[in-house]
């Protein structure tokens, strides 16, 4: 479903997956692919795709943040630290990985929920349906599009590319 939001995000509290804190807004100026993960889900191997995204195009304005997320058939088990040492030793992953956070519901984090509010999915339902699921944002803020957990990584170059042209042209 494609969105094109102008409200800007406020300025959300981030945990990293070492305990170090962040602000949403440390991101400002940068195309942001966001996405809930999960280690034992039959998307996993999307990790391969979103470090690809994240590698090639970093320098140009690109980052892929990862949330992991235990509310769809608890795929994520693990730890702040076991998430962490699946993921590198799986998938040599580079990209910003946050705290296991939820997604949908009461306790949503609030990046979620304004990701949610701003692009929702099918018939417009807001509700996330399963993990890895994608939320592409471009350099100002603005969200362009929501994508299902089955759309891979490389699917989404094309949003990406104009979007990343945009910031150093």
């Amino acid at each position: 479903m494609t969105a094109s939001s102008t409200e800007k995000p406020a300025n959300f509290d981030l945990q990293r997956l070492d305990g170090s804190q962040e602000k949403f807004n440390d991101y400002e100026g940068q195309v942001l692919l966001i996405v809930n993960t999960a280690s034992e889900c039959g998307f996993t191997s999307q990790y391969e795709g979103l470090e690809k995204l994240h590698k090639q195009y970093h320098q140009q304005g690109l980052t892929v943040l990862g949330f992991p997320c235990d509310q769809f058939g608890q795929q994520e088990p693990g730890d702040a630290a076991t998430i962490g040492d699946f993921c590198q030793k799986n998938y040599g992953v580079t990209f910003p990985m946050f705290s296991k956070i939820e997604v949908n519901g009461d306790q949503a984090h609030p990046l979620f929920k304004w990701l949610k509010e701003q692009a929702p999915g099918i018939l417009g339902t807001e509700a996330i349906k399963w993990n890895f699921t994608k939320f592409l944002v471009n350099a100002q803020g603005e969200i362009i599009n929501r994508y299902a957990p089955k759309t891979e990584p490389a699917d989404i170059e094309a949003d990406i590319k104009p979007l990343i042209a945009g910031i150093s042209g």
